[in-house]
C-alpha cells in the first residue's frame, strides 16, 4: 500500500530534496508541496494525504500551528503529521508534541530515518528522533512538576501496563509482541484501551503520559 505524503518546506532545496527521498520509496509518493503553513493547511485538507512532513519555521503559519490546525485536539478526523527542523530546541519539540505530531526529527538525520518516520506515522506508531527522546519526554515530565497527573478513567491491567512500558521505551507495536509474546492485534487492541483511558490521542501522548506519572524515569 502507497503511503501519499505533503511535504511543506519553505526553502525549496530543502522541499525538493525532501520529497525526492520520498519518492524514490517504491511505496511512498509525494501528492503535495507547499512553501508555507497556510498553502500546507490548505493542501492537507484538500488532498487528505497519509502523512504530513512540516518543517517548523514557516512564514505565514509556522509547522506547529499547522499541526494543531490538523491535528490537535478537537479535530475530528487528524491527520497524521511528522514534524522535522534543523533546530534541536526543547521548545519546538514540545510545542510539535503537544499539537499532535507523531515524530519529530532533526534535518540531519538521514533518509533511512526519515522514511522510517513517514511508516511510522502511517501505521499510528510514533518515531521521534532518537538523541532526543528521552531528553524531551522528560522535560514534558519536568514541566508538570506541582500538577496532579492525570489519572486512568480505570485502572489499567497488569498487560496494560506492560505495554504501556514497552511504548514507553520506543518499541514498534511488532517489537511489542514480539518481547510479551502477544499477537500483533492484541497489542492493537491493548493500545487502543491504554489510550481510551488516560485521554491519549496517539503514541505520543501514551508515552508523555507515562514520564508524567512516573511510570517511566528519565
Amino acid at each position: 500500500m502507497t503511503v501519499r505524503v505533503l511535504v511543506a518546506d519553505d526553502q525549496d532545496l530543502v522541499r525538493t530534496g525532501l520529497s525526492m527521498i520520498l519518492d524514490a520509496q517504491p511505496d511512498i509518493e509525494v501528492v503535495g508541496q507547499a512553501a508555507d503553513g497556510l498553502e500546507a493547511v490548505e493542501l492537507a485538507r484538500r488532498l487528505r494525504p497519509d502523512v504530513c512532513l512540516f518543517d517548523i519555521r514557516m512564514p505565514g503559519m509556522d509547522g506547529i500551528a499547522a499541526t494543531r490546525e490538523l491535528a490537535g485536539a478537537g479535530v475530528a478526523d487528524p491527520l497524521a503529521i511528522v514534524v522535522i527542523t534543523t533546530f534541536d530546541l526543547d521548545e519546538y519539540v514540545y510545542g510539535a508534541l503537544k499539537a499532535g505530531a507523531r515524530g519529530f526529527l532533526l534535518k540531519d538525520a538521514g533518509p533511512e530515518l526519515l522514511v522510517q518516520a513517514i511508516h511510522a506515522a502511517a501505521k499510528g506508531d510514533a518515531l521521534i528522533a532518537p538523541r532526543i527522546t528521552a531528553r524531551l519526554l522528560a522535560a514534558f515530565a519536568d514541566s508538570r512538576t506541582g500538577r496532579q497527573p492525570v489519572q486512568p478513567i480505570e485502572p489499567l491491567t497488569s498487560r496494560e501496563e506492560q505495554v504501556l512500558i514497552t511504548v514507553a521505551n520506543g518499541r514498534t507495536n511488532a517489537e511489542i509482541a514480539s518481547e510479551l509474546h502477544i499477537s500483533l492485534s492484541t497489542v492493537k487492541t491493548h493500545l487502543t484501551s491504554v489510550m481510551a483511558k488516560v485521554g491519549a490521542r496517539n503514541r505520543v501522548e501514551i508515552v508523555m503520559w507515562a514520564y508524567e506519572t512516573g511510570r517511566v524515569k528519565r
